[in-house]
């Protein structure tokens, strides 16, 4: 459109002479006030007024009347004909100068929001006690004190308690932060499912033949080289069924077999075929008899194998003890021994876990024999770890001399410490922690 005006010739007009208005001749493809489709858009255009001689007369007169009024102003210049009118940009406010605070020396540039030059807030230098770093609690500190605190367990300052998870607080696979919930829920679900004393609803079982089975059970386990918790789970269910249902004598060995089966499905990577047990069981049971009792104890026990046995309570105790390789094979070696004693059934697996720990301290003489740390972790004291404990020492007595030696004998080799050569503890009255002392 200024392009356009501005190619227009203006005839010149007289003064006083009347203006006629021209008629815009409308051209082909344009509509009577817009022009045509091609030239339309969005763009904002600058319409620059072409200059006339009254026109630019005013310019130049509101100019000169301007420099009167302020003379250091540069007069305006008035452009020739046929070109518009140059813009003069606003002014822009003037702004301030920022200057760069000069670093004073042993003086830090304080990043906080809060901080403003100001109200009068000043830097903290490197000297200031302030200034240093925060104590930042990290995920396991904080899931660990909550806890103890969900675990009813307090710091007492007059008790020494070892902190036995520290070394593995880098260790993903230990889940520390979680350890003492799930020993809590542990201790809580051994009393759910525990065997009862079922000797007097079997009538063709004693036992002996019961301590004849386990002893059977622990020879093939250790052909098999399975893992510690499949003999544990095994002895559970089977102790688990003859509390359920009754069994004829001729059965036992068959129970024996499927709880082991079941067991190694559940804890092996490789578990033995049943071809492997009617060979060991020298086929006195038919493939078809072994599946039939193997889905006969499941339906019974209803699918529940999941339960907390006296090995995964060894395994923390044995940490809380700081056991080193003798220790440890001796607590084991109590542990086996308990595994075949019938009478252990009245105590829950963490009773019996924590008295092989504590007959394993007083036949290997350590002092002092029952520390706070393994009373927090197990939760007993001396006086109630006697009467288990010393069913174990009287098993310890009688092994050397008894028929069912598996244990006694893998405990012998050097594989294991040849902890079972080691003369057992006082039978009658067990030492205390005083008697060390």
């Amino acid at each position: 459109m200024a392009t356009r005006n501005q190619n227009l010739v203006v005839p010149q007009q007289q003064r006083g002479a009347v203006v006629k208005k021209q008629k815009a001749v409308v051209g082909k493809g344009e509509v009577k006030g817009r022009p045509a489709l091609n030239n339309i858009s969005n763009n904002v255009e600058n319409v620059n007024r072409p200059i006339t001689r009254s026109f630019g007369a005013k310019l130049l007169a509101n100019a000169q009347a301007q420099a009167v009024a302020a003379p250091n102003k540069k007069p305006l210049t008035l452009p020739s004909d046929n070109q518009a009118a140059p813009r003069v940009p606003a002014p822009r406010p003037a702004s301030k100068k920022q200057v760069k605070p000069v670093l004073k020396q042993n003086e830090i540039i304080n990043l906080d929001s809060d901080s403003d030059p100001d109200k009068g807030t000043k830097p903290m230098s490197i000297s200031d006690p302030r200034s240093k770093k925060r104590e930042v609690h990290s995920l396991t500190s904080v899931l660990s004190a909550r806890s103890k605190i969900a675990c009813g367990i307090s710091e007492k300052p007059s008790q020494h308690i070892d902190e036995i998870d520290l070394p593995d607080v880098n260790n993903q696979l230990a889940v520390v932060e979680y350890v003492e919930d799930l020993y809590t829920f542990y201790k809580q679900q051994q009393h759910v499912c525990r065997p009862i004393d079922y000797m007097h609803n079997q009538l063709d079982i004693n036992p002996k033949m019961r301590a004849i089975l386990v002893d059977w059970i622990m020879e093939v386990h250790h052909k098999f080289e399975l893992m510690p918790e499949t003999l544990y789970l095994t002895i559970y269910i089977v102790d688990r069924y003859l509390s359920l249902e009754y069994v004829a004598r001729r059965q036992l060995q068959l129970v024996g077999m499927c709880a082991m089966l079941i067991a190694c499905k559940y804890e092996e990577i490789w578990a033995p075929e049943v071809s492997d047990f009617i060979h060991i069981a020298d086929s006195a049971y038919t493939r078809e008899e072994i599946l039939g009792k193997e889905k006969e104890i499941l339906n019974k026990l209803e699918w529940y194998l999941t339960v907390p046995t006296a090995y995964m309570f060894l395994v923390r105790f044995v940490k809380a003890a700081k056991a080193d390789k003798e220790l440890e094979h001796m607590i084991y070696f109590f542990a086996e021994l308990g595994l075949m004693q019938y009478n252990l059934i009245q105590f829950c697996p963490s009773m019996v876990a924590a008295s092989a720990v504590y007959a394993a301290l007083c036949t290997l003489k350590k002092s002092p024999l029952w520390t706070d740390t393994l009373k927090r972790h197990t939760s007993y004291s001396e006086d109630q770890l006697m009467e288990c404990t010393q069913v174990l020492v009287n098993a310890h007595i009688a092994a050397p001399d008894s028929k069912l030696r598996v244990v006694y004998k893998k405990y012998m080799l050097e594989q294991f410490g040849g902890v079972a050569r080691y003369p057992p503890a006082m039978s009658g009255t067990l030492p205390t922690s005083n008697e060390y002392d």
